[in-house]
C-alpha cells in the first residue's frame, strides 16, 4: 500500500503535470481528430486513394519525426537553460533549431523528388481485393507532390513550438494547433469534394488543406512569440545574427544527431513494417490506414506524456533539483500507464465501429477491427516504453536512448516482421500481434535503465 502511495504521487504533482501535459493532449488530440476526419473523407473515395495517401503519410511521417527528433536533441538544453534562467542559453539553441531545421528541409526534398516514386512502389503489391496499384500510385504521387509546399511551414513552427513549451508555455503551441486544426477542416471540405465553387481535388485537396494548415499554425505562433518579448526574453535579437559559440554549437549538434539518427531509423523501422505488412497486398494496407488513424488519436496520450516527462524532469534537472527527480520520473511512468491503459478500452470498444466510417470493402474493415484491437490491449505497453524513453532523454543519454528505441526495432521487431512476413503464412493479425509481443523486452530493458537511474545528469 506504501509503494501504491509512492508511485500515485501529491496533489501537487498532479497539477504541475496536467498544467504542462493537458495542453499538449487538448492540441494534439484534435489535430489528430481532424486528421481522422480528413482520412475518413479521403476514405470516402474509395481504397486506391485511401491507400495512396496512406503510403505517402508515412514517407511524411519520417520526414516529421526527424525534424522532431532532431530538434528536440537540442531542445534538452533548451530546457535546462530555462531551469537556470539562462535567456542567451536558449537564444543559442533556436539559431541551431533554425540551421538544423533548414538543413532536414533541403534533405528531405532532394530525396523525395529523386526516389519518391520508387518508395512509394515498395508498398504496391497484388492480393485478391479490387485495388488497383496503377490507380493507388497516381494518386500518391500527386498527393506528395502537393504535400511538398507543407514541409518548410511544419519545419518552423515546429522550432518555435518546442521552444515555448520548453521554455513552460503550452497553451500557445496548443491554440496555433487549433487554428491550424480549423484551417485544414474547412480546406478538406472545400478541397476534397469541391464546395463554394471550388473543384473537387481529391487526395491532392487533402494535401492543399494540410498545406495550408501548416502556414497558418506557423503565422500564428511567430506571430505571438515576437509580440510578446516580455514573456519570451530570448527572441529579442535573435535574426540579428546567427552567431553560436564554436563549442557550444558541437554539443548541441552531438546530443541533437544522435536523436535526430534514432528518429530516422526509428521511423523507417515503422515504415519497413509497414512495408512488410504490405506484402501481403493492398488490403492490408487499406487496413493498416484505417487502424494507424484512429491509433493516432489515442497515442496522444503517451505521446503528451512523454513531453511532458522530458520537459518536467529536464527543469528539474537544469536547476539542480535531483534530490527527488527519481521518485517523479516512477511517478511519471505510473501516470501514464494508468491513463493509457484508460485509453486503450476505449479503443478497444470503438474497434468493430470505427472501420465503418470508410467507404470500403468489408474485408479490409474486419481486417483494420482486429488490428485496432491489438493495439489496445498493448497500449499499456507502449506508455511505459515510451516514458522510459523520455526519462532516458532527459538527462542528455542519448546514445543510450538510440540502442533503446531505434536498434531494438532493427535487430528485434523489423526482422521478426520480414521473417513472418516472407516465409510463413501465418495470417496477418497473428503477425502483428506476435511483432508487437517482442517489445516486452523493450519494456523489461527500460525498467531496468530508468532503476539504475543513468539518465540522472545536469547538462548545463
Amino acid at each position: 500500500m506504501e509503494r501504491i502511495r509512492y508511485l500515485i504521487g501529491t496533489r501537487a504533482f498532479y497539477r504541475k503535470l496536467m498544467r504542462i501535459a493537458v495542453p499538449i493532449m487538448i492540441q494534439n488530440g484534435i489535430t489528430n481528430f481532424v486528421n481522422l476526419l480528413d482520412n475518413i473523407m479521403v476514405g470516402q473515395l474509395g481504397t486506391n486513394q485511401m491507400s495512396g495517401v496512406a503510403i505517402v503519410n508515412q514517407l511524411m511521417l519520417v520526414f516529421n519525426l526527424v525534424v522532431f527528433g532532431g530538434l528536440a536533441g537540442i531542445g534538452i538544453f533548451t530546457a535546462q537553460y530555462y531551469g537556470k534562467g539562462d535567456q542567451e542559453g536558449i537564444r543559442y539553441t533556436f539559431r541551431t533549431k533554425i540551421i538544423l531545421a533548414a538543413f532536414i528541409c533541403a534533405a528531405a526534398f532532394v530525396i523525395l523528388l529523386s526516389g519518391g516514386s520508387r518508395f512509394i512502389s515498395l508498398y504496391l503489391h497484388e492480393d485478391q481485393g479490387t485495388g488497383s496499384l496503377l490507380q493507388t500510385m497516381q494518386y500518391a504521387k500527386v498527393y506528395l507532390r502537393v504535400m511538398y509546399l507543407s514541409m518548410i511551414p511544419f519545419a518552423l513552427s515546429t522550432v518555435y513550438s518546442d521552444t515555448l513549451r520548453e521554455t513552460g508555455e503550452t497553451m500557445v503551441p496548443m491554440k496555433a494547433g487549433l487554428l491550424a486544426v480549423v484551417v485544414n477542416l474547412i480546406g478538406n471540405y472545400i478541397l476534397i469534394f469541391g464546395h463554394f465553387g471550388f473543384p473537387a481535388l481529391g487526395a491532392a485537396g487533402a494535401a492543399a488543406a494540410t498545406a495550408l494548415s501548416r502556414v497558418a499554425e506557423l503565422i500564428y505562433v511567430t506571430v505571438w512569440t515576437h509580440r510578446h518579448t516580455e514573456r519570451n526574453p530570448f527572441i529579442r535579437g535573435i535574426y540579428r545574427h546567427f552567431r553560436i559559440p564554436g563549442d557550444l554549437f558541437v554539443r548541441y549538434l552531438r546530443k541533437a544527431f544522435p536523436l535526430l539518427l534514432n528518429e530516422l531509423l526509428w521511423t523507417v523501422a515503422q515504415t519497413t513494417l509497414l512495408q512488410n505488412y504490405s506484402v501481403r497486398g493492398l488490403t492490408v494496407v487499406a487496413a493498416f490506414n484505417i487502424s494507424n488513424t484512429l491509433g493516432n488519436v489515442m497515442n496522444v496520450s503517451f505521446i503528451a506524456m512523454g513531453s511532458a516527462i522530458a520537459i518536467m524532469i529536464g527543469q528539474e534537472l537544469g536547476g539542480g533539483r535531483v534530490r527527488h527527480v527519481r521518485q517523479e520520473a516512477e511517478q511519471l511512468a505510473f501516470a501514464s500507464v494508468l491513463l493509457c491503459s484508460c485509453v486503450g478500452l476505449v479503443m478497444f470498444a470503438f474497434a468493430g465501429f470505427f472501420p465503418r466510417f470508410y467507404n470500403t470493402e468489408e474485408e479490409v474493415r474486419l481486417l483494420a477491427a482486429g488490428l485496432i484491437r491489438i493495439s489496445a490491449v498493448c497500449m499499456p505497453m507502449y506508455a511505459y516504453e515510451n516514458a522510459a524513453y523520455f526519462t532516458i532523454r532527459s538527462g542528455g543519454r542519448v546514445l543510450v536512448t538510440f540502442l533503446f528505441d531505434s536498434l531494438f526495432c532493427w535487430v528485434f521487431s523489423v526482422p521478426a516482421a520480414f521473417i513472418l512476413a516472407r516465409f510463413t503464412g501465418i495470417p496477418i493479425l497473428q503477425m502483428f500481434l506476435l511483432v508487437q509481443l517482442v517489445e516486452i523486452i523493450k519494456v523489461i530493458s527500460g525498467f531496468v535503465l530508468v532503476r539504475k537511474g543513468i539518465w540522472i545528469n545536469n547538462l548545463t
